[in-house]
């Protein structure tokens, strides 16, 4: 242990995403970081082989882009010279809403796209070169230990054509998404955990890379990011367009009930139907791509650890080990980070005591709270597609959204708050102020002809 680190060893269980940001967290308080991952990662490893989802589009919300850059200074520099766009919401985006074409004006949020690939490459090249950090791939972890008093003390791992050996440490972090067995080890230590939510999306998303045009080219657009929104129960289909680094597009293209194809005619003849058409002129326009993919396993799920009786001490669990999110509302890589940052102020707190203990649980109720608000925005908007399972709250968010998007496409003040509380960069609160409100329920709805 170092003077300058409180705590010895913490141990990660998964290295994607939310793994490599808590690594980054832990490392300021822990004199080693163990980053424990089952697939064979390395250093050049970009989208993480357990984690289909990671060839489609991604969103880094405004919010988890200001976390990104606190815990790794210089990285939306580093992503933007590879050719990740740095550009305005307002001013960047074609955004066509339910009922019309988003304001083409500034709205003061600034964000950044590129692929996951690039980010995670980048990222866990930075946490690799931390000194505190150590990774063993091809390592899946098979259960926790316990000292007398109940307090996790480290894990139980299983190499791939090895024998199990434990690995002792003062945390441990599930961190391993949607596959985690921690439900499970908990049961072993005699633990109940609430049932898990679960909201079924049925949403199936179909992506792909090509090339974009040189911003020199006659043909460059006037926007990094094309997006037609699905919204239910009368846009079934919907599609988003990202301008990423190396000169390239990351097209998804997704659907309710209904599967994009995966062959070029069918994808590009998709992307036709849609009502914002920039999606189709820029895919017909494509002299290089790279594979598609389709993915289908899109379910809201919480695992209510914040519920759990007698918590275990010394154990975290966060990420989609927690929380998963239908991915069309771009806000799971943004929540992980926030629940990184959590975490890096809790365990400041308590570093002035030199003391874990209590952390634990105290963590994970407040990550309990913090997923409130994404999760009843994803779901309320997916309920609205079940006809016999829509709840008050999901009928009157519903109702009171398509009023918002008709008073957005005529004041462009209404769409920048709007703009800041999808970005959570402010509280969804800013959308019932007294100043929204009045024009929300003063509008008159319109019918906005989709522009072709």
């Amino acid at each position: 242990m170092r003077a300058d680190r409180p705590w010895g060893k913490a141990v990660v269980i998964g290295g994607s995403f939310a793994g490599l940001v808590t690594a980054r967290v832990l490392a300021d308080f822990f004199t080693e970081v163990v980053l424990m991952e089952r697939d064979a990662v390395d250093e050049d490893t970009g989208t993480h082989p357990g984690a289909p989802q990671g060839y489609h589009a991604h969103a880094m919300l405004a919010k988890g882009g200001e976390i990104l850059e606190r815990l790794f200074p210089g990285l939306r520099k580093e992503l933007e010279d590879a050719g990740a766009p740095v550009f305005d919401y307002g001013e960047g985006i074609d955004f066509l809403l339910p009922v019309g074409l988003a304001p083409r004006k500034r709205t003061g949020v600034r964000i950044q796209t590129f692929t996951r690939d690039e980010l995670e490459r980048r990222l866990r090249r930075k946490v690799l070169a931390l000194p505190e950090v150590t990774l063993m791939p091809s390592t899946p972890c098979t259960g926790l230990t316990r000292d007398a008093s109940g307090r996790v003390n480290g894990v139980t791992c299983r190499p791939f054509g090895a024998d199990p050996f434990d690995i002792p440490a003062d945390l441990v972090v599930d961190a391993s998404g949607r596959s985690s067995a921690l439900p499970d080890w908990l049961h072993t230590m005699g633990i109940t955990v609430p049932p898990k939510r679960t909201v079924k999306a049925k949403v199936t998303y179909t992506s792909m890379n090509f090339d974009r045009p040189e911003e020199s080219h006659p043909a460059h657009p006037d926007f990094y990011l094309a997006y037609q929104m699905l919204f239910a129960p009368r846009v079934p289909r919907a599609g988003a367009l990202l301008a990423v680094e190396r000169n390239r597009w990351t097209c998804s293209l997704f659907a309710f009930q209904d599967q994009p194809p995966t062959d070029d005619e069918g994808y590009l003849a998709f992307a036709e139907s849609l009502d914002n058409p920039r999606l189709a002129q820029q895919i017909g326009r494509r002299t290089v791509q790279e594979p598609t993919y389709r993915y289908t396993n899109v379910d809201n799920q919480w695992r209510p650890y914040h519920a759990v009786r007698h918590w275990p001490d010394r154990l975290i669990a966060l990420g989609d080990a927690v929380c998963v999110f239908n991915p069309v509302y771009g806000q799971g890589l943004t929540v992980a980070a926030m629940e990184a940052e959590q975490l890096h102020r809790m365990l400041a707190r308590h570093s002035t005591l030199r003391r874990l203990d209590g952390l634990a649980g105290q963590f994970q109720k407040k990550l309990g709270r913090l997923l409130i608000g994404p999760w009843t925005l994803a779901t309320n908007s997916d309920l609205m597609w079940n006809p016999g399972r829509r709840p008050l709250a999901a009928r009157f968010a519903h109702w009171y959204n398509t009023r918002l998007f008709h008073a957005a496409v005529k004041d462009a003040a209404v769409w920048a708050k709007f703009v800041r509380v999808v970005n959570m960069v402010a509280s969804p609160a800013l959308l019932f102020h007294p100043t929204v409100a009045l024009k929300v329920l003063t509008t008159t709805p319109t019918q906005n002809q989709p522009r072709k």
